[in-house]
């Protein structure tokens, strides 16, 4: 993979969207991209313990948890899940727990924030939907691009440098 820096790919790539700068860098990948798959929840995060299970072939998976700070969304156990099934990273609108061990996972992971609380498992959420949070309508099939600068959008994967 060639590497990430998103300044340069909002110079090259002006039709770029990019998210609102509230993410939080916490995985051992700094820097990561991919295509995009989603999941829609809120509060439960029992689709995204199943989407982490599968093969993520390089993707990154775009959890739209609402915002909510309630409860944390993804933890250890599914971070290195997550790493161990080839996703490049998980980006969330919803907060992540167990920051000491994420920043050791071979996993990106951009974030609100961190919660000690777990989420409930209730089996509800939507798969592979567009998702709209910060300013950004992100669809399955986009590309992101994410480092410690922020997190941009395209619609195809773009031709980088390096």
């Amino acid at each position: 993979m060639s590497h990430i820096i998103t300044p340069d790919i909002c110079d090259a790539h002006p039709e770029v969207r990019v998210l609102d700068p509230i993410f939080v860098n916490f995985g051992g990948r700094e820097a990561f991209c991919g295509p995009i798959r989603t999941v829609k929840c809120f509060e439960d995060n029992s689709l995204v313990k199943q989407a982490v299970a599968e093969s993520g072939e390089g993707a990154v998976l775009v959890v739209d948890a609402g915002g909510s700070s309630r409860c944390a969304m993804l933890g250890d156990m599914l971070a290195e899940q997550a790493a161990d099934n080839g996703w490049s990273g998980v980006i969330l609108y919803g907060f992540v727990r167990d920051v000491d061990v994420l920043a050791e996972t071979e996993l990106g992971v951009q974030a609100l924030g961190a919660h000690p609380r777990k989420s409930e498992k209730r089996g509800e959420g939507q798969r592979d939907i567009p998702v709209t949070f910060a300013g950004v309508t992100l669809t399955p099939g986009e590309w992101l691009y994410a480092d410690n600068n922020g997190i941009l959008v395209a619609e195809e994967r773009l031709p980088l440098e390096g």
